[in-house]
């Protein structure tokens, strides 16, 4: 099988390589050669698939995207094509779920002024202004409780939160073990003092953090998204963090974040009004006390890489054996 790699670090690269010696790896799908002869795609979220790089991959049969998330993919396109389209679920469990609580305890510790101020060199005269609050009896609101959004529960309870979750069906396991009681998402916006995201984009979950939603929360509460930018609206977001509605946020992922501090794509490249005013804010908020994001790293450790890497081999492998009715499909 003609298989073709996209935007792979040099560590995943030589192990992909011992596997797949006749690979083609690229940096961007551009860079392919001969494209009309390329049968399996390997990439990751960085890379956007659309009908029109689909149209010029004309022999392309699969595409392993490898990452949970599959919306930088056309996949009504894909469908029509009558391509297969794979995922690696379950790779970064433990990796995002541990840098989300990492997100909730800088957040409610103060850590970026605390940081800023030393190096500054500013005098501390009011040690009030960096005080903090511990996650003891702090209400975790969880929205969307699979692989995740489990883990991060796990976490939490052993600090000592109260975790209420909004899921499309209650775990009972999670209710057993961990004293999580299962809400509507209107009741945990009312409840939570932090708010932690992760959920899949699709239509349905666009901007579910939205000027309305933000208006139902507790004031003063904190969001933490380390699943897709476009669960929350930036603009909105913004607002409600000059009135003081929300506290502070922690984002791993944002609309634009391709963007962000990156004012040169934004002039090389077609990027509308939205995109444009998105990394305005985005850059805007890089620079609040309150506010910290991050480069959409919240995956990446050694333990998680090891694991895409395995699972991608793997998935390769049986395709080439014919055997595409695989777990991790997701058309």
């Amino acid at each position: 099988m003609n298989v073709s790699f996209i935007g792979i670090d040099t560590s995943e690269k030589n192990e992909l390589k011992k596997h797949f010696p006749t690979a083609q790896f690229a940096d961007e799908i551009k860079d392919i050669r001969n494209k009309n002869k390329v049968e399996l795609l390997s990439t990751f979220i960085h890379t956007k698939i659309s009908k029109k790089e689909l149209e010029e991959l004309s022999s392309l049969k699969y595409i392993i995207t490898q990452s949970t998330g599959y919306d930088h993919i056309d996949i009504a396109a894909c469908k029509k094509k009558g391509m297969g389209v794979y995922n690696i679920p379950d790779y970064g469990t433990e990796s995002v779920a541990e840098y989300t609580i990492l997100l909730i305890l800088a957040l409610l510790r103060k850590l970026k002024p605390s940081e800023s101020i030393l190096q500054r060199n500013i005098n501390i005269e009011n040690i009030e202004i960096l005080r903090g609050n511990e996650l003891n009896s702090k209400v975790l609101g969880v929205v969307g409780a699979g692989r995740i959004g489990a883990y991060v529960i796990k976490i939490a309870h052993a600090f000592g939160m109260k975790i209420i979750a909004y899921n499309r069906s209650v775990i009972p396991e999670l209710v057993k073990n961990y004293g999580v009681k299962f809400v509507s998402f209107e009741q945990l916006l009312k409840e939570a003092d932090i708010i932690s995201l992760h959920l899949p984009l699709i239509s349905d979950t666009y901007h579910i953090i939205d000027k309305k939603a933000i208006s139902k929360m507790k004031k003063g509460a904190y969001i933490v998204n380390t699943a897709r930018g476009g669960l929350v609206d930036i603009v909105a977001l913004a607002g409600a963090l000059e009135t003081k509605q929300i506290a502070g946020a922690a984002l791993d992922v944002i609309e634009a974040e391709e963007l962000i501090t990156h004012e040169n794509d934004i002039i090389k490249k077609e990027v509308s009004a939205d995109k444009i005013k998105q990394a305005f804010i985005g850059n805007m908020l890089l620079q609040k006390d309150n506010v910290i994001i991050t480069p959409h790293v919240a995956y990446n450790t050694e333990e998680a890489t090891r694991r895409i890497t395995e699972k991608t081999i793997i998935t390769i492998k049986e395709l080439e054996k014919g055997k595409t009715g695989l777990y991790n499909r997701v058309i």
